[in-house]
């Protein structure tokens, strides 16, 4: 026996479908009526399906997608996201894939062949890393740490040139050796010596800093407490988000006393960057010890320390720093790519905007304005808007553009940017003029400098993806109204200005085309 409450809640239902067919019925029966007063009786029944099979169809039309939700047990009526749609990538190496899709796309929108073709080369690259086999280890350092020593010592063989004045490594070399109980082959990478004097020796570091940005680990070889520049290094090393070792070489010419006192100072100055374990200490060629009358003795190498910290970064985080490192060079393969596509939308942006700034210099010269109307021809034409979003690849409205270039020129406005942008072009402009083509070329030549600097604000608009800043629109209009009227900036613009609004008003004078000067004036 069903429960009382369950009774009545299944008669109170049957109800509601009895008076919801009774007024269907009813409304059938009053629809019949009506229509057998307008139409013919035999057109009575073929209007009627017809009604009523639209508005089925319709019904069917709403209903469908709730319909749907309610099979699947989702009653918000919503389609549920695809899965790959918001799966994030299950590792480091997809992700490194997904941006090299990306880097895919940009390619194809960058026009400059030689830009275009490096980064193509370089994503290259970095697609063979994904299947590269082997650990990465870059050992950087001055020339007077002994960084080339170190790494005879880690291969113990002779390799690299000695015996030059500052610096034993002239270009980066590669050395491959294997670690017991490592699957992957090791590869270490002598670079040049960082802070060596002159040009050369600049683009020796620069160098050795981008065969940094390639590793899987680091090595930075010191031979005392960090100097400056060495901290400097070190810093931008440890920036760069891998792991990186810092040794202490030398060990030999100091006591042990010594020794834990410069382990300590550096374990202080690298907190926060590294661990302190990763602050090792390491004699790598130490001197020989006098025997009397036989041949000096050369101890060994004091690097056993290091190699054990290596062998178990390597053995416990290995594929994890291959993963970090793939992952990071693709992301900046893709910032390399998005710089590249942001400086070719902001070239052909101040194409259009320096097009438009002589439409509007041209507007004024063949319709001159009296100067408090100047605000409605300086005005960004919404037109121009238009094509700067487009590069930028944002699709406005005709409405959406005007509104944008009115709240610009009412900035303008607001600020008193017009009417010091005539004086700034006022003061510039020294001609030996009427003064009715002075007025005329301050005018036209005013209107397009103003749409400049209101295009260039646009573009900045674009670039921060259609936000003003948190300055505002004000900020943005009164900081490019800044960087047009300083004078080299200034200077640029009046020449082309002399060439294309000037000259012609000077032609049209010697032709009679202007009008006769106002008497009394």
């Amino acid at each position: 026996m069903k429960p009382p409450g369950r009774l009545w809640l299944w008669l109170g239902a049957a109800l509601l479908l009895l008076v919801v067919i009774t007024a269907v019925l009813q409304a059938i029966n009053n629809l019949l009526w009506q229509l057998s007063y307008l139409l013919p009786s035999w057109l009575v029944g073929p209007v009627t399906l017809l009604l009523f099979g639209g508005a089925a169809l319709l019904l069917a039309r709403v209903a469908w997608p709730w319909l749907m939700a309610w099979r699947r047990g989702d009653w918000t009526g919503k389609r549920p996201s695809s899965a790959t749609d918001s799966e994030p990538p299950g590792n480091r190496q997809e992700a490194a894939q997904k941006n090299l899709e990306a880097i895919d796309a940009l390619l194809e929108r960058i026009r400059d062949d030689v830009q275009r073709e490096a980064l193509r080369q370089e994503r290259q690259r970095v697609a063979e890393e994904l299947e590269r086999g082997d650990l990465v280890v870059v050992v950087f350092g001055t020339g007077s740490a002994g960084k080339t020593s170190l790494i005879r010592a880690l291969l113990k063989d002779v390799v690299g040139e000695v015996g030059a004045a500052m610096g034993s490594t002239a270009t980066t070399t590669s050395y491959r050796l294997r670690l017991r109980n490592l699957n992957r082959g090791l590869r270490l990478v002598d670079t040049p010596g960082i802070l060596e004097a002159g040009a050369e020796g600049q683009r020796r570091e620069q160098l050795a800093r981008d065969q940094a940005a390639n590793a899987d680990l680091l090595l930075l070889v010191v031979d005392g407490d960090l100097r400056a520049a060495e901290a400097e290094v070190f810093n931008a090393l440890a920036g760069l988000g891998k792991r990186l070792l810092l040794v202490l070489n030398k060990c030999d010419l100091r006591g042990e006393q010594e020794e834990r006192r410069l382990l300590e100072l550096l374990r202080r100055r690298s907190q926060g960057r590294i661990a302190a374990e990763d602050v090792l200490a390491a004699s790598a060629a130490p001197q020989s010890v006098p025997m009397p009358g036989g041949k000096p003795l050369q101890p060994a190498p004091e690097i056993d320390a290091l190699l054990r910290r290596i062998a178990q970064v390597l053995h416990s985080d290995g594929e994890e720093l291959i993963a970090d490192n793939i992952l990071l060079q693709s992301r900046r393969l893709s910032d390399a790519g998005r710089r590249l596509l942001s400086d070719q939308r902001q070239s052909d942006a101040e194409t259009v905007v320096d097009r438009y700034s002589w439409i509007s210099a041209g507007v004024l010269v063949a319709t001159p304005l009296p100067v408090v109307d100047l605000l409605g021809a300086a005005a960004v034409n919404a037109q121009m808007v238009v094509e700067i979003g487009r590069i930028y690849g944002v699709s406005l409205s005709r409405q959406s553009a005007q509104d944008l270039a009115v709240s610009v020129g009412r900035t303008l406005a607001s600020l008193g940017v017009i009417k010091g942008g005539l004086s700034v072009i006022g003061a510039a402009l020294s001609l030996n003029l009427p003064a009715l083509l002075v007025s005329r070329a301050v005018q036209a030549i005013g209107a397009g400098w103003l749409t400049r600097v209101a295009g260039r604000s646009f573009i900045t608009y674009f670039q921060q993806d259609q936000d003003w800043g948190d300055g505002g629109i004000q900020d943005v209009v009164q900081r490019q109204y800044d960087l047009n009227r300083r004078e080299s900036a200034l200077k640029e613009f009046l020449a082309a200005a002399l060439s294309r609004v000037v000259e012609p008003l000077k032609q049209q004078q010697k032709q009679g085309q202007l009008p006769p000067r106002p008497p009394g004036r």
